[in-house]
């Protein structure tokens, strides 16, 4: 499946980024570096495309989290098709870019339960407060105490009234690529998606 295509090409990109031959700086060279990695991996047939709107593959709606996938690789009928999500929050903000990590997640199983064979997550952080602090709890439990992202998820910020719903349950775990960078991935599939599976 290309979803096992794509997820096993993210430890190698990393990799990649710990030697030196890649740099990444920030999201947007993140998103074309992994598009570029993940362009040279897949068969030739498949399509590596950026910022491609969801109405490009099945209807779009304002349920949807989005309305564009940072990075969608497919096969040239369309059947197959996987979505990846990137983080690489480079301003602070822990609690904001925390939830809308989980937006993302929250995308993906949209995507997935729409048709996609598999969604993925995938954040980079060289900040080490999203990793580590001194709080643990609601938002950061997730980030930092390897609480399941799962259930609903209220915005920590602003608004209380905003909140989102996690179907699947998921955990970070960091990955460490060098001094200072870290990264985590998360894979999305239709039982995640629909809630099926309790992990």
């Amino acid at each position: 499946m290309l979803i096992e295509a794509v997820t096993a090409q993210v430890p190698k990109f990393f990799d990649l980024v710990r030697s030196g031959d890649v740099e990444i700086y920030n999201e947007f060279s993140l998103q074309h570096e992994l598009g570029i990695g993940l362009r040279s991996s897949v068969p030739v047939s498949t399509r590596v495309q950026f910022e491609r709107p969801v109405d490009f593959f099945q209807p779009w709606s304002d349920d949807y989290e989005k309305k564009e996938i940072d990075i969608v690789i497919f096969t040239v009928d369309r059947k197959d098709r996987v979505a990846v999500e990137l983080k690489f929050p480079r301003n602070g903000q822990y609690p904001e870019q925390m939830f809308s990590a989980c937006c993302d997640i929250a995308f993906l199983e949209q995507l997935v339960c729409g048709g996609f064979a598999g969604g993925l997550f995938v954040m980079a952080v060289d900040d080490p407060g999203f990793r580590t602090g001194r709080d643990l709890d609601g938002i950061y439990a997730h980030f930092r105490a390897g609480q399941p992202i799962s259930g609903i998820i209220r915005k920590p910020t602003g608004k209380s009234d905003r909140a989102i719903t996690i179907r699947g349950r998921y955990i970070v775990q960091w990955q460490n690529v060098k001094a200072g960078l870290n990264y985590c991935s998360v894979c999305v599939l239709e039982a995640d998606a629909r809630g099926l599976t309790r992990r």
